[in-house]
C-alpha cells in the first residue's frame, strides 16, 4: 500500500510539472506575438510618417479666371455716346468750382467692360459731361421716383408727412447720393371715387350706403337705424362729402 501511495505522488509530481511547462510556453508564445504586433505597427507608423503627401504640404491652386460680368454691363448700351451713358457706367471727377443752380463740365471715365464714342464716332475712354451744379435730393420730382406709404392719412389735419426712399432716373446727372430719403405727404389711393360716393351720398345716404361704400360701417350702422339722423345727418354727410372732407376709412385719396 505504501509502494502504491508513492508512484501515485510521483505521478502527480510529473502531471504538475508538465502542467507547469505548458503554462509557461503558452504565456511566453503570447509576449511575443505581442511584441512583435506593436514592433509592426511602429514600423508602419514610421513609414506612414516618412512619406508625406504632397497634397497636404503642397497645395496647387489653380488660377481661376475671372468671367463674371459686372452688373452695371445691363444697364449700359454699347457702341452708344459716351455723354448718354447713364451715372452707373461711369465715375467722374468733382468740379469743385462749379457753381449751384449753374451748368458745369465734369471729367468723366468708362468703367470696365464699356465701350462707347464720342461725338466723331470714335471709341475713347475719358470724356466729359455738361450738367446743372445740384445734389440729387434738390433735383425736380419728376426726374426721380419715390416710394410710396399705404398706412398714412392722406386726408388729415394737418396732412401727414412719410419718410420715402427716393431713386434718380437714370439719365440724369447730379451730386451725391443718387438714393436718397425724403419726407413726403401723403399721396396714395385705395380706389375710391368721389363721384361714386357723392352719389350715394345723395340717393341713399338715408340708408348710410355712402358711408358703408367708404368702409366706415359703424357710421353706416349708425345712419341705417337713425334713418340717416331723420334726415340730417344725410344732409351733413352730402355736404362734407362733396367738399372732400369725408373720405375713405383707410386714409387714401379719392381717385
Amino acid at each position: 500500500m505504501v509502494a502504491l501511495a508513492v508512484s501515485v505522488l510521483s505521478a502527480l509530481k510529473r502531471l504538475c510539472s508538465v502542467a507547469l511547462f505548458v503554462s509557461q510556453l503558452y504565456v511566453l508564445s503570447g509576449r511575443a506575438g505581442s511584441l512583435m504586433t506593436t514592433e509592426h505597427s511602429k514600423q508602419q507608423f514610421v513609414s506612414t510618417k516618412g512619406v508625406t503627401s504632397p497634397s497636404t504640404n503642397t497645395p496647387y491652386t489653380r488660377a481661376t479666371e475671372t468671367t463674371e460680368i459686372p452688373s452695371y454691363v445691363s444697364k449700359c448700351p454699347s457702341n452708344g455716346l459716351c455723354s448718354k451713358l447713364p451715372p452707373d457706367c461711369m465715375t467722374c471727377k468733382t468740379n469743385f468750382s462749379c457753381v449751384y443752380g449753374k451748368p458745369a463740365t465734369f471729367d468723366c471715365k468708362i468703367k470696365p467692360q464699356i465701350h462707347c464714342v464720342d461725338q466723331r464716332n470714335n471709341e475713347v475712354e475719358n470724356f466729359t459731361i455738361n450738367m446743372t451744379c445740384q445734389f440729387c435730393w434738390q433735383l425736380e420730382p419728376t426726374d426721380y421716383v419715390c416710394t410710396n406709404s399705404t398706412s398714412c392719412m392722406t386726408v388729415s389735419c394737418p396732412r401727414q408727412r412719410y419718410n420715402a426712399t427716393c431713386t434718380v432716373h437714370d439719365h440724369i446727372h447730379c451730386l451725391g447720393n443718387r438714393v436718397f430719403p425724403k419726407m413726403l405727404y401723403c399721396n396714395w389711393t385705395g380706389g375710391y371715387k368721389w363721384s361714386t360716393a357723392l352719389a350715394l351720398s345723395i340717393t341713399l345716404g338715408g340708408f348710410g350706403a355712402d358711408r358703408f361704400y367708404l368702409g366706415q360701417w359703424r357710421e353706416g350702422l349708425g345712419k341705417l337705424f337713425s334713418f340717416g339722423g331723420l334726415g340730417i345727418w344725410t344732409l351733413i354727410d352730402v355736404l362734407l362729402i362733396g367738399v372732400g372732407y369725408v373720405g375713405p376709412a383707410d386714409g387714401s385719396l379719392y381717385i
